[in-house]
């Protein structure tokens, strides 16, 4: 999905905690890039669970959202397991920031981290004509 914002909800022992985050899909998982330091990354440390919410559409017909829920792990950038997800995500995001841009966001990023949720749960909805009417067709 090309939309460059997911929202990832984590649980911390204050409650519920939301965040917009940078995002890749891959067949079995969502990736969203976490950074370390974050309270994001600190509720996430010790494995747990997440939501991510994506939404789709500008006008009223065309909108549309899925909610992805499951176990999440953090997960280093270099790891080898990785290299296609974190390839995706240079280059969804690279193109849209212009290669000096994201060059000069990557270099303020000291302790980068990714989040891999793996979906137990999808829900989505939509006004009919969206992104995933196909699906409501399907069910």
């Amino acid at each position: 999905m090309r939309r460059p914002v997911a929202h990832l909800a984590v649980v911390g022992p204050q409650g519920p905690h939301v965040v917009p985050v940078w995002f890749v899909w891959d067949p079995n998982a969502l990736y969203c890039a976490v950074w370390g330091g974050t309270a994001t990354h600190r509720h996430l440390r010790g494995g747990g669970r997440a939501a991510v919410a994506v939404d789709a559409g500008e006008a009223w017909e065309e909108l549309g959202g899925a909610v992805v829920t499951g176990p999440a792990k953090l997960l280093r950038p270099d790891r080898p397991d990785l290299h296609g997800p974190v390839s995706r995500w240079y280059e969804k995001y690279g193109e849209r920031f212009g290669l000096a841009g994201f060059r000069w966001f990557s270099e303020m990023v000291s302790d980068p981290w990714f989040a891999r949720i793996t979906p137990e749960t999808l829900a989505w909805w939509d006004h009919g004509e969206g992104p995933f009417s196909a699906w409501n067709d399907a069910g």
